[in-house]
């Protein structure tokens, strides 16, 4: 492999989009938990989010990646112990080879509990919590709702009882695990010991150091090429206490400095990157997908300015309340506030918007491509353009002229 010092924007954007499994067409034939192990090894975990007005965000990297396949894909490693669910960007599906290396987070959980809540909580009820765990050492699994001591409606999103607040402290503890349940999504809860595999759980306990600096090197492969921050941004690491590694992580060669052009902040390349002549992947991302959940590394990478409208009252937003960015050859070009509308069985598209400058024909006609899959994938009829949006009439009449 050449010595490499800088690269120009379009070779950092084509080495982070082989980083993710960008690089290469997605499979034909069956797809099964084989495919899924190769997105996880790219990827190395994947968002969750229960937001469903389309589908549950950790569906759609594996469709951007492979296409229509079997949705329970997740359920069914998670199932076999392959994967968990933790804390490890937002609340994510991790790879349980990786429990050990957040065990230092489940630690520090323990001894520096920054939620007031559980503060509150231990000072009302000191034997709540143990309490509840041999509870469900003893019982079996639970979900929120059975351990719920609620007097009247809930509130707003984040308003827990004192039930909910012990099983997410126990939880980010690492005490309890949980897998979602299909029917309604709800957390099902259940002592670590007893749903993860041994060969996972004996596996020695590294320091917190060793821990964020595998952490570090793990994002590597993930990005491809990225600044201090886009590396700590993977695994939600605190900046200031992971920043000392990056130099141990250099000298041992498993980051290489270089430059990116029109980049401020030191970058690193992943010394194992492949860089490919061309990326042709076109593809509908989740908000969540961890190709642009970092914004600002979008507008530095793809020149792509975007923030998620869900939590902006309607009159304000721009876009729509749940956008997916269209990639198109490895470019993001535009943006589709779309829903599943399940009860009359289409796809909605109630917006498109085209980036300038963009071949908007081609544009059009790939992404009508792209939602028809979305929606047989879905299990829905047809698609439905609305007007809104520059590309809509262009998008809806490349659905009508395709067989």
């Amino acid at each position: 492999m050449r010595t490499v010092e800088s690269l120009s924007l379009d070779e950092a954007r084509r080495i982070a989009l082989a980083a993710q499994g960008f690089a290469e067409p997605r499979p034909t034939g069956k797809i099964d938990r084989r495919h899924l192990r190769k997105v996880f090894d790219r990827v190395g975990l994947i968002q969750i989010d229960s937001v469903n007005v389309l589908v549950r965000s950790q569906e759609l990297p594996l469709f951007a990646r492979l296409g229509p396949h079997r949705r329970t894909l997740i359920a069914e490693a998670t199932a076999a112990g392959e994967l968990f669910e933790y804390w490890a960007h937002e609340a994510a599906h991790v790879p349980v080879a990786h429990h050990y290396l957040h065990r230092y987070k489940m630690e520090l959980s323990k001894t520096q509990p920054r939620w007031k809540r559980f503060l509150e909580l231990r000072e009302r009820r000191p034997n709540f919590v143990p309490e509840l765990l041999r509870r469900i050492e003893t019982t079996g699994p639970v979900v929120a709702g059975d351990v719920s001591e609620r007097v009247g409606p809930k509130g707003t999103w984040w308003d827990w009882d004192d039930g909910k607040v012990a099983l997410e402290y126990l939880f980010l503890t690492g005490e309890i695990t949980a897998h979602r349940r299909a029917s309604d999504f709800a957390r099902v809860y259940d002592v670590t010991h007893r749903v993860l595999p041994a060969a996972a759980l004996d596996r020695p306990t590294p320091t917190d150091a060793e821990s964020r600096k595998e952490l570090l090197a793990l994002a590597i492969r993930s990005v491809g090429v990225g600044t201090v921050a886009d590396l700590c941004d993977y695994h939600r690491q605190n900046v200031p206490k992971a920043r000392p590694f990056i130099a141990e992580l250099v000298e041992e060669g498993r980051l290489i400095p270089i430059e990116v052009d029109g980049w401020k902040q030191p970058t690193y390349l992943d010394p194992d990157h492949r860089l490919p002549r061309w990326v042709r992947a076109s593809s509908l991302l989740s908000p969540f997908d961890s190709l642009v959940w970092n914004r600002d590394r979008n507008e530095r990478l793809f020149g792509f300015h975007y923030r998620i409208e869900i939590y902006v009252p309607e009159p304000k937003r721009q876009y729509g309340y749940y956008v997916l960015p269209f990639m198109f050859r490895g470019e993001l070009v535009a943006r589709v506030d779309l829903k599943a509308d399940r009860q009359n069985g289409a796809l909605l598209a109630k917006g498109i918007f085209g980036e300038p400058g963009i071949p908007r024909t081609d544009v059009a006609e790939a992404l009508a491509v792209e939602m028809r899959s979305m929606a047989a994938w879905l299990g829905l009829d047809r698609v439905e353009v609305a007007i809104r949006g520059d590309l809509a009439p262009l998008v809806e009449s490349a659905i009508a002229s395709q067989p």
